[in-house]
């Protein structure tokens, strides 16, 4: 019997190992075809997993040759583009790893093919498939601090990388903002208007380019997200998910990004005429997910097929976060305030996200 969905996988590097064993764990997936422009990696992962799966250096034979009717994009972000569109336009689906592309242009023109031809193409956001943040969006929608005026994301790590990054011009904002960012669309549930950026190098950095940003982002529903991020930051690190602070009118909900968000909201009773109010702490309640982080972004994207509905993660949405990256880039290096709709209404191949 022909699988349902029918597989190619573009990328044969170290983060397809996520999705291969995602989708060997689903009876209605086969996987047809493993492509990478190293055919011996290609090989590599088929012998890894006991496949017996043909291998390409090109996505176009795999898709024609194999019928492949989805293909799993985990290539480097220079590929996304041209994998998108070869697979749009031979009718396939596509899952793809983040970046949604490398300029505003192209994001663009993937939502605009998607929508021509009528397949999805969904990005790979795994933080969102985090039962905490699940938790921390369910005390903002529940209206546990009422409306939200202000939300904070503190970013402060010191990885020493080595290779590629240490180069990059914009390490943080191009390699790894987009998390934080999209995770502040989710949390507040809405999207950015306007965005001001500074990007500097810190003393005692390792990186050649701008290590460390302050962002600030006016968004849909009137709050303001401010980042504030750092490579080189030795001592005390947050967590890679951000340590994050979301102000209400009646209270606050933190989540430092490890242990269970909590609000603290002005506590019942008279508290007419006190300086400082009483607060009183509120849990938030625990989520569970069968699936978290990347098995739990792809299992969205399934289920988003089956239903016939963008997935959450669909590129119509998330070029949104994605304008979030592009505008700080430009913002940080015009020195103004940008308009986001500015930034997603251009074209932007001059801002690479290497």
């Amino acid at each position: 019997m022909t699988a349902k969905y029918r597989v190619a996988i573009a990328g044969c590097g170290g983060m397809a190992n996520e999705w291969i064993s995602y989708a060997l764990k689903r009876p209605e997936v086969e996987i047809v075809a493993l492509v990478d422009i190293r055919l011996e990696s290609a090989q590599a992962m088929a012998g890894k997993y006991g496949l017996s799966t043909p291998a390409f250096t090109e996505i176009r034979q795999a898709i024609i040759e194999t019928g492949a009717n989805l293909v799993f994009d985990v290539t480097v972000p220079s590929s996304h583009y041209s994998v998108a569109s070869t697979s749009l336009e031979l009718e396939c689906d596509v899952f793809s790893e983040k970046p949604l592309a490398e300029t505003m242009e192209e994001c663009n023109e993937i939502v605009a093919l998607s929508e021509r031809t009528g397949r999805t193409h969904a990005v790979m956001q795994n933080r969102r498939y985090d039962p905490r943040i699940r938790s921390l969006r369910g005390l903002v929608d529940a209206g546990t601090v009422g409306r939200t005026g202000y939300i904070g994301a503190s970013f402060f790590l010191a990885p020493h990388f080595g290779g590629f990054r240490e180069v990059m011009s914009s390490p943080l904002l191009l390699d790894m903002a987009i998390h934080t960012f999209d995770q502040a669309r989710f949390i507040s549930g809405a999207d950015p208007v306007t965005v001001y950026c500074q990007e500097f190098n810190p003393p005692g950095s390792w990186y050649e380019g701008q290590a460390a940003a302050i962002c600030i982002f006016e968004m849909s529903d009137g709050s303001v997200f401010c980042y504030q991020g750092s490579w080189c930051a030795e001592g005390a690190p947050t967590s890679w998910e951000a340590s994050w602070r979301i102000q209400g009118e009646k209270g606050v909900i933190l989540w430092d990004g490890v242990g269970m968000p909590y609000a603290e909201v002005i506590a019942g009773g008279d508290q007419s005429g006190k300086f400082i109010r009483d607060y009183e702490q509120v849990e938030a309640q625990a989520v569970s997910m069968d699936e978290t982080f990347h098995h739990g972004c792809l299992e969205e994207m399934f289920r988003s097929l089956s239903e016939q509905r963008p997935a959450e993660t669909d590129c119509r949405d998330n070029r949104y976060s994605m304008a979030m990256v592009f505008g700080a880039l430009e913002s940080a290096k015009t020195g103004r305030k940008l308009e986001i709709a500015e930034v997603m209404n251009r074209s932007a191949e001059h801002m690479q996200l290497g």
